[in-house]
């Protein structure tokens, strides 16, 4: 038997990559785009555009690929309207943590999102390799959390991940309160600051004077080291003198009880500014 999905949000900058593995896959697919720039990016796919009125009560899978502060409202007209049996996928934790996703007791609810491709990933070829998203051609891993259901329901929602993430190498059963630890705290919050720092520290030395392409090629290589190194990749360490430098700089660029943004009263702050417009 066919699964049946209603792709909401089709046209999206989330939606199209998943419209694009969609396209060939065997489900049977409706997509359903309101925004005119998402309308246009279906048009130059060739996809036809579903009523969201007609399919959604008849899907056998609803997947919410629409923005975390227009989810809640979205959810809300949705959700009373599936059939009983049904999965309510959602791809970010944020509002499905906020309570942002109406829970009913005859249908699952499963979140999955992709870990994209890792820094040491391998692939057989450059342009492979340069899919640093996920979603064509390098493997990523995936998390899923069962958020409300059966395992039935996770299992679909495990089956429906791995086909719209494709190539998936593997996929890790989490909490959805594990989940929202990973992101937003660790990824965003903590990992994408860091690295926008980083960043303004590589246009400070630019701006300085120094050779753009000798300050670029001088960070990644040494950022991929540091990685390296950190997780485990090499059996090395740093120089003494790199170790005695951080302890220094540490207090300087962290303030003290910042691990507090790992913790779950933190994290459900950061979930409520990501929904709320």
């Amino acid at each position: 038997m066919t699964v049946s999905i209603a792709l909401v949000g089709a046209g999206g900058k989330i939606g199209c990559r998943l419209t694009d593995n969609f396209l060939k896959s065997p489900y049977a697919v409706d997509y359903i785009e309101i925004a005119p720039r998402g309308l246009e990016n279906l048009r130059q796919r060739g996809v036809t555009v579903s009523e969201m009125s007609a399919c959604v009560p008849r899907a056998d899978v609803v997947i919410l690929a629409v923005p975390d502060v227009a989810l809640g409202e979205i959810a809300s007209t949705l959700v009373p309207v599936m059939k009983s049996g049904s999965l309510v996928l959602a791809l970010d934790p944020a509002a499905p943590l906020d309570g942002q996703i109406p829970v009913r007791d005859d249908i699952g609810c499963v979140v999955a999102h992709p870990c994209h491709p890792s820094v040491f990933n391998w692939e057989p070829t450059e342009q492979a390799f340069r899919d640093f998203y996920g979603g064509i051609s390098a493997r990523q891993p995936v998390v899923c959390a069962l958020m409300s259901g059966t395992d039935a329901h996770y299992a679909r929602g495990v089956e429906i991940a791995q086909a719209m993430y494709a190539p998936v190498s593997r996929v890790h059963r989490v909490t959805l309160d594990q989940m929202a630890m990973l992101e937003p705290a660790l990824v965003e919050t903590l990992a994408q600051t860091c690295m926008e720092v980083v960043k303004e520290g590589h246009d400070r030395l630019v701006q300085a004077g120094v050779p753009a392409e000798a300050v670029r090629d001088f960070v990644l290589g040494h950022l991929r080291i540091q990685i390296a190194v950190l997780f485990g990749e090499v059996n090395g360490t740093f120089s003494d003198a790199a170790y005695k430098i951080s302890r220094r700089a540490r207090p300087l660029l962290f303030r003290e009880g910042w691990e507090r943004i790992l913790e779950m009263d933190d994290i459900r702050d950061q979930v409520r500014d990501i929904t709320t417009r």
